[in-house]
């Protein structure tokens, strides 16, 4: 399961006492080759963890030989010193295997002005070499855990080369590239360039289209190592349905354990002159706590989901919208419609469908309810 399915990889997951539980904190994913191609999406906020303002500068020559990672701090905001921590640590990965610091790509998450013990990242460091091994995904997953309920891992099997997976996240999953921490793996044979024209193509349906809370991580990452291992090049639509496939899984397993959500809701927009003007329509419902409030109380309130479509620069008639939820059409022509207590918001799965009709693009967004367990998981945050 997880990173290190695909040939060529190891991966560990060790305690170092970064968390106050004793739970498992540093994470370690090595590509053992023979090829090393890679890619990554960086968090789109200006405001970025030392470890980003390291690893955006790692990538650069699409090479990158190992994952390093660490929960219970975020290393954020914590001067100079984070900064040289962040180095460290890649140099103490480089160190054990041998290569250079510039191929190691270092992620951390938990509390922002929270600065990491070195000593302690470190030890966590050797103790994770020592243990890598080809059935360490589960391990190297569980350590990046932080108010995650449960870990997040995928496999895609690509026919004699495949596509592995972990992931990490909760809480502040937006858009912009990146969503979290995660961790891609294949064996397959491709150069960078296309590697990273095929990350960025399926991350942009997947983790881009997850909006939980509209909340913007300074750390997040999603970084794909290629070993190669396979011997097997495959198609470049193959590599990139693979990858998407993946990707959307892992977005969905996201969705699923945000914190204290009661529902998942896919938010559907059809009729749309462009597929940007669809993707704002639904990113804007997806973040009006009105209309998430709404869901969680079991309200098919369908007035909220117009209010928010006019908050768009879409191209749209505002006296002719349709939208339905749970597959009843509630709204016709912006004027009520079928009866709204006939909608079952009772089980976790919610769907809006919106129909501009404007045009024939569509897209899909994906969020989750407004609930008291999220207000008091985030008044008392602890890594």
């Amino acid at each position: 399961m997880s990173v290190t399915a695909p040939a060529g990889f190891r991966a560990a997951g060790v305690a170092a006492g970064l968390k106050s539980t004793g739970a498992k904190d540093v994470a370690l994913v090595v590509n053992d080759g023979p090829r090393h191609d890679s890619a990554s999406v960086f968090t789109a906020n200006r405001c970025k963890a030392n470890p980003v303002l390291w690893s955006e500068q790692v990538v650069q020559d699409g090479v990158v030989r190992a994952v390093v990672l660490n929960s219970g701090g975020a290393n954020c905001y914590t001067g100079p010193d984070g900064f040289r921590t962040t180095h460290a640590v890649a140099e103490q990965v480089a160190g054990h295997l041998g290569i250079g610091a510039v191929d190691v790509v270092v992620c951390s998450t938990g509390l922002i002005g929270l600065a990491n013990d070195r000593d302690q990242v470190l030890a966590g460091v050797d103790a994770a070499y020592a243990g890598l091994g080809a059935d360490g995904g589960d391990d190297a997953a569980a350590a990046i855990m932080t108010t995650d309920s449960v870990s997040k891992q995928v496999v895609v099997d690509g026919g004699g080369w495949s596509v592995g997976g972990m992931a990490k996240g909760a809480g502040m999953l937006a858009p912009q590239l990146a969503t979290m921490l995660v961790v891609l793996t294949t064996d397959a044979v491709v150069d960078a360039a296309d590697l990273d024209k095929a990350l960025r193509a399926a991350t942009r349906v997947s983790f881009d289209r997850l909006d939980s809370d509209g909340c913007m991580s300074t750390n997040d990452t999603v970084t794909v190592m290629a070993s190669g291992a396979s011997g097997i090049t495959p198609a470049t639509g193959d590599l990139t349905d693979a990858l998407t496939r993946a990707c959307t899984d892992l977005a969905m397993q996201l969705l699923a354990d945000a914190e204290g959500a009661d529902h998942e809701i896919a938010i559907t927009v059809l009729g749309a002159a462009t597929e940007d003007d669809a993707v704002d329509v639904g990113r804007s419902i997806a973040r009006s706590n009105l209309f998430k409030a709404a869901v969680f109380g079991k309200d098919p309130n369908w007035g909220r989901v117009l209010a928010s479509i006019g908050t768009t620069g879409a191209a749209f008639d505002p006296a002719d919208l349709d939208v339905a939820m749970n597959g009843v059409w509630v709204c016709r022509s912006s004027t009520p419609a079928a009866d709204p207590a006939t909608v079952d918001l009772d089980g976790r799965q919610v769907s809006v469908t919106v129909d501009l009709k404007a045009g024939d693009a569509r897209a899909t967004v994906w969020t989750n309810d407004l609930t008291h367990a999220y207000v008091h998981e985030n008044s008392a945050y602890s890594s």
